[in-house]
């Protein structure tokens, strides 16, 4: 009992007291960032949760010590900051061992963060957060599979959660075309970086600050906002393109997306759910590592806080409860070692990202109309599915690189139609089937 004129002390602001329930809530998040980063072939890795204050200063200047939880150990000389963010981390430790790594080297992680800033509906002072991130791919053309890859990563979550079926939309910019947009807007090219910032806090503004400090930077928003509703960068088209032809039919291109961090290079998106609320973001940072003792990477990725989500799946009535959360928190998590692999002739190339994409889905039982967790939902479970990122297609050494992955089995695609399935481990081959069959002939076997 406590001492009469004894008081309590409250949790500091912005931060959350878990119990039992509130812990399993969250650790149903959790995990299903885990497993959909799994069966999309990135790897887990983790980072302390403090850095050297120097790393954020390095990354943003000295104006970010006022938005971070920043100290001296006592006694200490050493300036440390609780991180706010992950991206310097993983650029200090890729730029560590950047030539032992493969390229590209994926990579995920789920933990704690702290910023230092007012606390309200959906930001919290600490908080979770999923990270996924690609470092790697010299040529264009792959540098826009590694950005629709971490997209594609999001969306496979969302329908995981039950959330498809809400408003979702990936906009997606790219800050090339928008910082040409900016110059033919009239803003000098030195004053680009500012004009970002201030594009970043549009929505926050009303319009009469936004177009005041729009002058201030000589920026004509008329001929601006033309040049986005009708901008067509090359960037833009071929990302738009790749997406279509990978059935993305949710992403739309917004050149109004900028976002605020100024190591964004080129392609910068956010996924905005309701028509609002927005869910996760990030986008492409080529110059990063390099900064950091590293070899210049090409490098994408992405972030998204479990308050805004869990906030978001209790709105819907997909957060679940009592025996169901407990159940739903036992599900079977992922396999780290790939179930299959996925190859193809050149014939069969196009091919790879459907089925990669079909096979880390799962496919529903026909009609299924139940909650998300109710373990009745797959007729073909979700696999950990790879490919490789070689560009040879000798298929002697692409069935190399799959059993250097353990993987269990290598599905070759030999057509638009048809693909060999072998199990690496026996050296059987499994004979061809319809590419549409493979995930039901692979689930039979494992």
């Amino acid at each position: 009992m406590a001492k009469s004129g004894s008081s309590k002390i409250p949790p500091p602001k912005g931060t959350r007291d878990l119990y039992p329930e509130d812990v399993l809530r969250q650790r149903y998040i959790i995990e299903a960032w885990r497993r959909v980063s799994i069966r999309h072939g990135f790897d887990e890795i983790a980072g302390p949760t403090f850095e050297m204050l120097e790393l954020y200063k390095k990354k943003s200047g000295e104006g970010i010590v006022s938005e971070l939880f920043s100290f001296k150990r006592a006694g200490g000389d050493d300036d440390y900051a609780l991180r706010p963010e992950f991206t310097p981390t993983l650029a200090r430790m890729y730029a560590e061992k950047a030539n032992s790594l493969p390229s590209p080297c994926k990579w995920f992680t789920a933990g704690a963060y702290f910023r230092a800033e007012k606390p309200q509906r959906g930001r919290l002072r600490e908080f979770l957060q999923w990270n996924c991130d690609v470092m790697g791919g010299d040529e264009q053309q792959t540098r826009l599979l590694h950005d629709l890859e971490t997209i594609t990563v999001i969306i496979t979550m969302l329908v995981d959660l039950g959330l498809s079926n809400l408003n979702l939309r990936f906009r997606v910019s790219d800050r090339y075309a928008v910082a040409r947009f900016l110059q033919e807007s009239g803003v000098a090219s030195e004053m680009v970086p500012e004009a970002f910032a201030l594009l970043d806090k549009r929505a926050k503004l009303d319009a009469q600050q936004f177009a005041k400090a729009a002058a201030e930077q000589s920026l004509d928003l008329d001929i601006f906002d033309k040049l986005c509703a009708g901008g067509h960068d090359s960037v833009g088209n071929s990302l738009r393109s790749l997406a279509v032809e990978m059935d993305r039919e949710w992403m739309e291109m917004d050149y109004s997306i900028v976002r605020g961090l100024a190591y964004y290079t080129g392609t910068v998106f956010e996924l905005i759910a309701d028509g609002e609320r927005a869910v996760a973001g990030g986008g492409r940072y080529d110059n990063l590592i390099e900064l950091f003792g590293g070899p210049p990477t090409p490098a994408v990725g992405f972030g998204m806080g479990d308050v805004v989500l869990g906030l978001l799946l209790e709105d819907k009535g997909l957060m679940p409860e009592g025996p169901e959360l407990a159940d739903a928190v036992s599900q079977k998590p992922a396999s780290v070692r790939p179930e299959a692999f996925v190859i193809a002739n050149e014939q069969g190339e196009p091919r790879i990202e459907p089925l990669l994409a079909e096979l880390r889905r799962g496919k529903e039982r026909e009609g299924f109309d139940g909650k998300p967790w109710d373990p009745m939902r797959y007729e073909v479970e979700p696999m950990h599915a790879r490919r490789s990122y070689k560009s040879t297609k000798n298929i002697g050494k692409l069935l190399g690189d799959a059993r250097k992955h353990h993987a269990k089995f290598a599905v070759i695609i030999e057509s638009d139609e048809a693909a060999k399935i072998e199990n690496l481990e026996t050296r059987e081959d499994l004979g061809m089937h319809a590419l549409d069959k493979v995930g039901s002939v692979l689930a039979e076997r494992l």
